[in-house]
């Protein structure tokens, strides 16, 4: 089941039934919205966490349709980008984590392999298609859509009617927005075998005062587009398809609204706009590089790779959707993960 934690304002889950340490957190992280420039950059920070409301304690004021499908809802700028922050959680060190297999989805379009919305897991080894998840731990954070091996593009808010979501553009419908979650915990019996300390790089970092001016959405409810490029792996699943126990799923819709609606719905000012990259940039904060030599990365979704950014649909409209999108050169990069390591490869004895 998903709840949120009122101590660490993220939406947590725990699986009981399948093991007594069957718990993680999903936090969704505020972030620099990088470029979109068709250059690709490395990771932009984490500075702070989305507030979540609970749908079932707004129901006198949120749309009928979100009673419906009950979840959590979260404030957000137009323009403005988020990531996706995996924590797994366990009672013996912060650094185990036991293993989920999660499909995160915007608008029911999934965010990994592009393709419509489905309760069940599927994997590149069977004929059903391309993997459609990624796996907690290994997988510490999922920042946008899967566009090319090692290429994500930004999770970026827009609009729902205006033709720029990865929903609109791939169904041709503004339908769903937001994002849809679930995930399904490795079967029990695998865990025991497996079980082993999981260690991750944090790319979370407390920022000064340093903000701009986003526009507040004109529309209330809306969902996420493909901004810039990024440098980021999705990887693949080591364990197998069969590793998860898909007779104990657990789902949540995320809604998003906009930022002023947000204060008419909870009496509680949103949070304050995010910096822009050229802002941070100038300040000298760091910039983050992931890279996994241990896991192997999934290629892109044809589909997602297909889509306009926001930037060129904007072209494409007439319009100019994202303020202060221009390049930047960062020049504080900190190095996380395995990349630094000299595998050594194992020949010939």
């Amino acid at each position: 089941m998903f709840y949120i934690d009122e101590d660490s304002e993220a939406l947590a889950l725990e699986a009981s039934k399948v093991h007594p340490q069957a718990r993680c957190e999903i936090e969704f992280q505020r972030t620099l919205r990088i470029p979109d420039d068709n250059q690709e950059y490395d990771l932009p920070p984490g500075l702070g966490k989305f507030p979540l409301g609970h749908v079932d304690d707004y129901k006198d004021k949120v749309p009928e349709s979100w009673v419906q499908h009950g979840g959590v809802f979260l404030p957000m700028y137009q323009g403005e980008a988020m990531w996706l922050n995996f924590n797994p959680r366990s009672p013996i060190s912060s650094s185990t984590g036991y293993p989920f297999a999660i499909k995160i989805a915007t608008g029911k379009i999934n965010a990994v392999s592009g393709e419509a919305w489905s309760n069940e897991l599927q994997s590149g080894r069977t004929s059903a298609g391309r993997q459609d998840y990624v796996v907690i731990p290994e997988q510490p954070w999922l920042d946008g859509y899967c566009v090319a091996e090692g290429l994500i593009r930004q999770f970026v808010a827009m609009p729902l009617g205006e033709g720029y979501t990865a929903e609109e553009q791939l169904t041709g419908e503004a339908e769903h927005g937001g994002i849809q979650i679930v995930a399904y915990p490795m079967k029990r019996e695998l865990y025991q075998k497996i079980k082993e300390p999981k260690h991750f790089a944090a790319k979370e970092y407390a920022l000064a005062s340093i903000w701009c001016n986003y526009e507040v959405m004109s529309e209330d409810e809306y969902g996420l587009a493909a901004g810039g490029l990024m440098r980021q792996q999705i990887f693949k699943d080591k364990y197998g398809i069969d590793a998860w126990d898909q007779d104990h799923p657990s789902r949540c819709f995320v809604h998003i609204l906009n930022s002023r609606q947000y204060q008419a719905f909870t009496g509680e000012a949103p949070p304050d706009e995010p910096p822009s990259a050229k802002t941070y940039t100038e300040a000298g904060l760091p910039w983050f590089d992931y890279y996994s030599e241990s896991n192997t990365a999934l290629d892109g979704a044809e589909s997602l790779a297909g889509l306009d950014s926001v930037a060129a649909k904007g072209i494409k409209k007439g319009q100019k959707p994202l303020p202060e999108n221009v390049p930047v050169t960062p020049g504080y990069i900190v190095v996380l993960g395995d990349k630094l390591r000299k595998i050594v490869r194992d020949g010939k004895f």
